[in-house]
């Protein structure tokens, strides 16, 4: 059995993760998976009637006894500092050691694209972001707060250790999928010490991978690039903060957040997945959400747990519904939320032959 914790969350996320869930279910009948999805409630609601964020115990049960995490967005303007958000996905990230947040940027329609002349071909392109160091890390405070002589202070955490394994999970990835490039992204002119590490790592784990292209780009260089040349680039590595930047670009390059699935990941620990669109509060309720984003998320899910085919399936299921124009208004369609899901899940069952 395939056990699948599975976290609605907040605000759109309570609507498009049962819809994900409707399609791995749908899966599951159709291909005989023996998946196990179990629902937990941690999120706003939960914090606020009874101050519970995550619990120790429930990250190592997590961490024990499941095999992946599906994760709906965090977030909730009743939690005005969003306490309840660090601690129930920053605190799944560092407490399950999930070192490598993994965002594919593919374009899976040129209507999307805001960038003249781009076709599917030159948007395919996959980001590692550390994701459990950095300035991410919380490392610093505040001194004489609510002063005119008030300092705060947020330390750059980069560990040889994180740093060269999210540089050769990124190394390794191109490796296996057959892409020639690898380019990492930071800012040493100006961050010296931090970054001349990532510069040194890059070279020396690069050198175990000689038939792949090595590239360096300063961030901001590599900014302007991505809008500029995207096609140039295959895979990209950078550190926490400026991976979370790059990454929401690289959506907006595809047709938005709505269309983003990432994966939270480390091969000695439980995988967890998560759309990046945010809870959407503006619009959380009416029906409207994006759900293709939880669909593309799950698919990476199959995938990490061995299941490619089902994975496919999944993704060709999406791309049916956008090549139908079965579209929320985010993407420039009319169509509801479960109107997009079912049409998805109805593709998914035809394509597994139920």
């Amino acid at each position: 059995m395939v056990k699948i914790a599975v976290i609605p969350g907040d605000g759109v996320g309570k609507e498009v993760i049962p819809e994900a869930v409707r399609a791995l279910e749908a899966l599951n009948r159709a291909r005989s998976l023996d998946l196990s999805l179990e629902t937990f409630d941690y999120g706003a609601d939960r914090y606020l009637r009874d101050g519970v964020t995550m619990p120790d115990e429930q990250v190592e049960a997590f961490r024990e006894d499941y095999d992946a995490i599906l994760l709906g967005a965090i977030g909730d303007p009743r939690v005005p500092d969003n306490r309840h958000g660090r601690e129930i996905l920053l605190g799944l990230r560092f407490k399950l050691d999930l070192y490598v947040n993994l965002r594919p940027v593919q374009l899976l329609d040129e209507r999307f694209c805001p960038l003249k002349g781009k076709t599917v071909r030159d948007i395919d392109f996959t980001v590692f972001r550390e994701n459990t160091e950095g300035l991410y890390a919380d490392v610093g405070g505040i001194f004489k707060k609510g002063t005119p002589d008030e300092i705060a202070v947020n330390e750059d955490v980069n560990t040889r250790k994180g740093v060269e394994r999210v540089i050769r999970a990124a190394f390794e990835f191109a490796k296996k999928r057959g892409k020639r490039r690898v380019c990492m992204s930071d800012k040493a002119n100006a961050l010296r010490f931090a970054h001349d590490l990532w510069q040194r790592v890059f070279r020396e784990v690069g050198a175990e991978y000689p038939g792949i292209e090595k590239r360096h780009l300063y961030v901001d260089a590599l900014a302007m690039q991505l809008l500029l040349r995207p096609e140039a680039f295959d895979v990209i590595v950078t550190c926490n903060l400026f991976g979370d930047i790059l990454t929401d670009l690289g959506a907006a390059l595809c047709g938005g957040l709505g269309l983003a699935a990432s994966a939270n990941l480390n091969p000695a620990s439980t995988p967890m997945f998560e759309p990046v669109h945010g809870s959407a509060p503006d619009i959380a309720g009416k029906g409207i959400a994006n759900p293709l984003a939880s669909f593309l998320t799950s698919a990476l899910l199959l995938d990490e747990l061995g299941l490619p085919a089902e994975a496919q399936i999944l993704e060709r299921a999406v791309r049916d519904a956008v090549a139908a124009g079965k579209l929320t208004p985010d993407a420039g369609g009319t169509a509801k939320t479960r109107e997009v899901a079912d049409f998805v899940i109805a593709r998914v069952e035809a394509l597994s032959g139920g």
